[in-house]
C-alpha cells in the first residue's frame, strides 16, 4: 500500500477547496434562477402594530428619521406612498412612471429606481416633489447612496452597476448577470448577484472591482452594519451570512422562513430580517446576531425599513397593500 505523504495530501485538499469554490461561483442549484422571497401563507396571527392601508402591491420602504415620514412603493397605480407614522396618516401619493420594488434614502431624498421605466428618480420629503431623473440601464433594481453624493443602481437586466452624481451616470461595472442587493461603505460598494451567487466588492468612486466571492445558496439582498461588516441574505438557504469589509466569511446564523428583506438600525446596532414562508419579522442585536425580538407581521412581508432616532420598525405588505408601523 502506498500512504501518501503529507506535500501531496496539502495538494488534494487545495485542489478540492479550490473546485468547491469554483462550483460555489458558477451559479445556483436551481439553473442560476434568483432566488425570491416564499409564497407566504394567509396570516393566522393578528400583525403587531398599526396597520395602513397604502396601495396595491406595497413593496419597497424607507423611512426618513428627520421627519419620520414612511415612502412606500405601491401599484395600479404606480406611486409612492408617503405616510406619518406618528399618525398613521397617509398624506399623499406621488405618482410613478413605473414600479418599484426597493428604495433607498439620501439626505431626505427617497432613491426610487423604476424598474420598467430604466431610470433613477429622487423624490424630496417631506413635500413629495420629484427633483431629479436619470437613466442608468435595464430594469434599476437595488439602490444604496455612496456617501453624501453619490447613488449606486443595480440594473437588474442590463448586468451592471450604475454610480449616480450630480445627475449623470459617471462610473459603470459590467461584470454582473444579474445583480441585485447593494451595499455601500467607506470601504467599497458591495452587489450581490443573484444568478451567480456571489457577494463582490466594487471601488466606491471608479466602480473597479475588487473581489468576489460564494455567498450562499440563493443571496437576495444585503446591508452594511456600522463596523462595516456585510450581512447578507441567504435566501434560498435560510440563513444569515456575515463577511468583513474585505469579503471574508465571519460568520453564519441559521434562520428558517425564508429570510429576505433586510433593514439595519444604527443607533441600537439591530438588524431586521422579513421571514417571508412565516410572516414573521425578526431583531437580531450586535456583531454576533443574537434574537432579541421577533413578531407577527402582516402577510407577504417583503421589505422593511427601521427608523434610527425612535426605533420604529415598518414593513410593507406585497399582497395585501397595507404598511405595519410597530413602534418601540
Amino acid at each position: 500500500m502506498i500512504v501518501p505523504t503529507r506535500a501531496v495530501i496539502r495538494t488534494l485538499l487545495l485542489a478540492a477547496t479550490l473546485a468547491a469554490t469554483l462550483v460555489a461561483c458558477g451559479g445556483t442549484g436551481a439553473g442560476g434562477k434568483a432566488a425570491e422571497p416564499a409564497k407566504a401563507p394567509p396570516t393566522t396571527t393578528t400583525p403587531a402594530g398599526r396597520l395602513v392601508a397604502v396601495g396595491h402591491e406595497a413593496e419597497g420602504v424607507v423611512i426618513d428619521p428627520r421627519s419620520h415620514l414612511v415612502a412606500v412603493g405601491v401599484r395600479a397605480p404606480t406611486g409612492l406612498a408617503l405616510v406619518d407614522t406618528s399618525t398613521g396618516t397617509l398624506l399623499r401619493t406621488v405618482p410613478l412612471p413605473g414600479h418599484v420594488r426597493h428604495l433607498g434614502l439620501l439626505d431626505q431624498d427617497v432613491l426610487v429606481p423604476v424598474e420598467d421605466a430604466g431610470f433613477l428618480e429622487r423624490v424630496r420629503l417631506p413635500d413629495g416633489q420629484v427633483t431629479s431623473r436619470v437613466a442608468t440601464s435595464d430594469y434599476p433594481h437595488g439602490v444604496t447612496a455612496v456617501g453624501s453624493d453619490a447613488v449606486a443602481v443595480a440594473n437588474e437586466h442590463g448586468h451592471r452597476v450604475s454610480l449616480v452624481r450630480n445627475g449623470s451616470v459617471v462610473a459603470t461595472a459590467t461584470d454582473f448577470k444579474q445583480p441585485g442587493g447593494l451595499a455601500a461603505t467607506t470601504r467599497g460598494i458591495y452587489v450581490v448577484d443573484v444568478a451567480t451567487d456571489t457577494l463582490s466588492r466594487l471601488d466606491p468612486e471608479s466602480l473597479h472591482p475588487e473581489g468576489r466571492v460564494a455567498a450562499g445558496d440563493g443571496p437576495t439582498h444585503v446591508v452594511a452594519d456600522r463596523r462595516g461588516n456585510l450581512v447578507v441574505a441567504d435566501t434560498r438557504g435560510n440563513a444569515l451570512l456575515v463577511f468583513s469589509p474585505t469579503l471574508v466569511l465571519v460568520k453564519r446564523v441559521e434562520l428558517a422562513g425564508t429570510p429576505y428583506g433586510l433593514a439595519y438600525d444604527t443607533t441600537r446596532d439591530e438588524l431586521w430580517v422579513t421571514l417571508t414562508a412565516r410572516n414573521e419579522v425578526v431583531g437580531l442585536h450586535g456583531p454576533e446576531l443574537i434574537e432579541t425580538r421577533r413578531f407577527a407581521s402582516v402577510r407577504q412581508p417583503n421589505t422593511v425599513a427601521a427608523d434610527p432616532v425612535t426605533g420604529t420598525v415598518v414593513v410593507a405588505s406585497r399582497s395585501d397593500g397595507v404598511l405595519q408601523i410597530v413602534s418601540r
